[in-house]
């Protein structure tokens, strides 16, 4: 059975860093664009960032632009968002997604696989 699974989220406070790591179990996703996405309470889930199969060309949010940076390691199958100057906003639980495509992509119906989400809190 496939299965990714996050980790590395945690509470903090408004300025610091983290950095979410998603290892997939299962089968490889070395030719799958990744993403993660987000979920606040009372919101819809939102795109965050997404990466190519081979980790040269991604995109971003308008929102986490400039603060995230997505990147990925296909021979650990592990994708990873590290996270600056976080902001109380950047509150969530955070999923990563494997997506049906092998480059980057915004849209949650381009994903086939999702984590069950690791929760970050972001305090002012």
């Amino acid at each position: 059975q496939v299965q990714l699974v996050e980790s590395g989220g945690g509470l903090v406070q408004a300025g610091d860093s983290l950095r979410l790591s998603c290892a997939a179990a299962g089968r490889t996703f070395s030719s799958d664009a990744m993403g993660w996405f987000r979920q606040a309470p009372g919101k819809e889930r939102e795109f965050v960032a997404s990466i190519s199969w081979s980790g040269d060309t991604s995109a971003y949010a308008d929102s986490v632009k400039a603060r995230f940076t997505i990147s990925r390691d296909n021979a650990k199958n592990t994708v990873y968002l590290q996270m600056n100057n976080l902001k109380p906003e950047d509150t969530a639980v955070y999923y990563c997604a494997a997506s049906r495509w092998r480059l980057p992509a915004r849209s949650l119906t381009a994903y086939t696989n999702w984590g069950q989400g690791t929760q970050v809190t972001v305090s002012s």
